[in-house]
């Protein structure tokens, strides 16, 4: 039997945790300034938690998610806003864990994506800086990039890598209202052993 929840799940964290690889390893090559930086930095080189809005496909109001990343051990745990799930992505050995709080389960499946581009790090990809922004009270800068399906988007990245703003055609997609650079504890992370192991859906 599939598990809905879990792919509700997956669905909700493709929509953010992804942004970063939307970005890069989706990117083709696009005419540049040769003087202009080459790219962002897409991974927090931080401890971090960050309340994000959304838009939802599902729904006509903005959907909120909490995002937790913890740079020592390279994990990223989504709080989805009023879901029992949460979602632990591991970087370490690339897993992606969806935990049901509510009825007690865990599914484990790979980690989308490729490869991680680590802290300090700036991704493949052309990228053409635009300038800067101000993002509830953060400085950003914002970079312009092209997916394989020539859908243009502008992301607004802090030098730390935190990701604070995403547009589309001039539409706000992700927008961080509040950004915490605070040690995330190991607790966050921590995948209850006792609850059951189902597989992810398909």
């Amino acid at each position: 039997m599939k598990n809905p929840i879990v792919r509700r799940g997956s669905h909700l964290l493709l929509s953010l945790a992804l942004a970063a690889s939307i970005y890069s390893h989706n990117a083709r090559a696009e005419e540049t300034d040769p003087s202009s930086a080459s790219g962002p930095y897409v991974t927090p080189s931080v401890d971090v938690s960050v309340h994000y809005e959304m838009v939802s496909p599902q729904s006509p109001l903005p959907v909120h998610q909490d995002m937790h990343w913890q740079v020592a051990s390279l994990r990223q745990r989504i709080d989805p806003e009023n879901s029992a799930v949460y979602m632990v992505t591991s970087w370490s050995d690339h897993t992606l864990t969806v935990v049901d709080t509510l009825g007690h389960r865990r599914s484990v499946m790979p980690a989308p994506g490729a490869t991680l581009t680590l802290p300090g790090q700036i991704p493949p990809g052309s990228f053409r800086k635009l300038g800067t922004d101000m993002v509830s009270g953060q400085l950003c800068t914002v970079w312009r990039t092209t997916d394989q399906d020539g859908h243009e988007s502008d992301a607004c990245y802090t030098q730390d890598g935190i990701l604070l703003q995403v547009k589309q055609q001039g539409r706000i997609l992700v927008r961080a209202l509040s950004v915490d650079r605070t040690p995330q504890p190991d607790a966050l992370f921590a995948i209850p052993e006792n609850y059951s192991a189902v597989a992810p859906a398909r």
